[in-house]
């Protein structure tokens, strides 16, 4: 029987993404171009992005791989050039040693994340992430069918998850726990000492499961050690998956190409979910990536004194605003400031702002800032800045900041 379609019959979304909505970053990145479009002196401090250029010899390589055809199908999950370039960087830099078929590859860290709770939840299954926390994070469990148990982490905590927290979250249900160092977006980075009170938990739980998203590994200052979680405690890599990717330290994140080292089942079963969605990332990405790996790393320590630079200049002179409190970082290129002191005040237009979405958006419309509040994240009242700009945007961006904040009224 044919059925024709009635009238004015509205799109009917699947119920899954009913409680999932387009990222609040990129929400207000749109806002704040399309005001530029039309003509405002926005300064956009949203983006999770470096603004270095790739490495000359990362796109060497890409346009070698091209010349030289490389741009048909590869592996499902990654070349076998690629997984062993992967292979030796977790060897040289984190200690941690992986079979090729404990390797996988993807279009970028959030797939490798998507896959890699899809193919480990049912419905119901529970996932425990501190606060703040990026925003995907949660929208992934959540169309996986999990449940995301946020654990709010404090600034005087350091904004990183607590032993006796984790503790208390844990349930039968539990299947994961993600921990981000450093973070996005507060910065927040886990020494070994951090880790280890959260390492004997996991222990005594042997049905949790760990991910580590190490995106921000190279990014980090001062005499801050980076360790992985996998390289702290052999006992546990049976049962973590450590993710990383080249979009942050080698500035490609155009180039979409995440990756993760982890049991041989669990990167068996991202795989099938891998096969039915994108198959294999793309060619040339990958020979690019092959190269970035590989390469020379010595323009990293370049990269991370600017970065560091620019935290400093960011942290000093928003401390210098009433109001404001942030915290000195120990990685990534964020600050996640405390707003609370503005929080009850009045715009000269009468805006009264009553958490910190109202102090962005004073800012965006009144100061021509963009920033991100600390709701998209997890946790109020704070804002996010991203400093991976010049020094003279970010010197103008919060000249406009401490005027606006300097024209609340009580």
């Amino acid at each position: 029987m044919n059925v024709s379609p009635t009238k004015g019959t509205q799109f009917r979304p699947a119920s899954r993404i009913a409680s999932v909505g387009v990222s609040k970053i990129l929400q207000i990145g749109a806002r704040a171009a399309a005001m530029k479009r039309d003509g405002m002196p926005v300064i956009i401090l949203g983006a999770g992005e470096p603004d270095f250029d790739t490495p000359q010899n990362v796109k060497d390589a890409a346009k070698i791989a091209i010349d030289a055809g490389d741009t048909k199908y590869t592996a499902l999950d990654g070349t076998p050039a690629l997984k062993e370039a992967i292979i030796e960087k977790f060897r040289r830099e984190n200690a941690v040693n992986y079979a090729l078929d404990e390797v996988t590859v993807a279009t970028g860290a959030k797939q490798i994340l998507f896959n890699a709770f899809m193919a480990t939840m049912d419905a119901g299954d529970e996932v425990i992430i501190p606060a703040p926390y990026w925003t995907s994070y949660s929208d992934i469990v959540e169309l996986c069918g999990g449940r995301s148990v946020l654990i709010p982490c404090s600034a005087q905590a350091g904004f990183r998850l607590q032993a006796e927290q984790l503790e208390r979250a844990i349930t039968s249900k539990t299947r994961w726990v993600l921990l981000n160092s450093p973070s996005n977006p507060s910065g927040a980075a886990y020494s070994a000492q951090h880790y280890r009170p959260l390492l004997d938990v996991l222990l005594r739980y042997p049905h949790v499961w760990l991910m580590v998203d190490d995106m921000y590994e190279h990014i980090v200052y001062d005499d801050f050690k980076f360790v992985t979680p996998a390289s702290l405690e052999p006992r546990l890599k049976d049962r973590i998956l450590t993710v990383n990717g080249v979009s942050k330290a080698y500035a490609m994140t155009g180039w979409r190409i995440g990756y993760a080292g982890g049991p041989k089942d669990l990167i068996g079963a991202m795989s099938v979910i891998q096969s039915q969605a994108t198959s294999c990332p793309s060619s040339v990405s990958q020979a690019a990536s092959v190269e970035a790996l590989n390469g020379s790393q010595n323009f990293l320590a370049t990269r991370r004194e600017s970065f560091r630079k620019r935290r400093n200049l960011v942290v000093k002179r928003l401390n210098e605003i009433r109001g404001l409190d942030c915290r000195t970082p120990e990685g990534a290129f964020y600050t996640f400031s405390g707003c609370g002191g503005i929080l009850g005040k009045t715009s000269p237009s009468g805006r009264k702002i009553k958490e910190d979405l109202d102090f962005t958006d004073y800012l965006l419309e009144e100061a021509h800032v963009a920033v991100v509040p600390g709701s998209a994240f997890g946790l109020s009242p704070f804002f996010r800045i991203s400093y991976a700009t010049s020094e003279a945007q970010l010197g103008e961006a919060l000249d406009r900041i401490h005027r606006a904040c300097d024209a609340l009224q009580d």
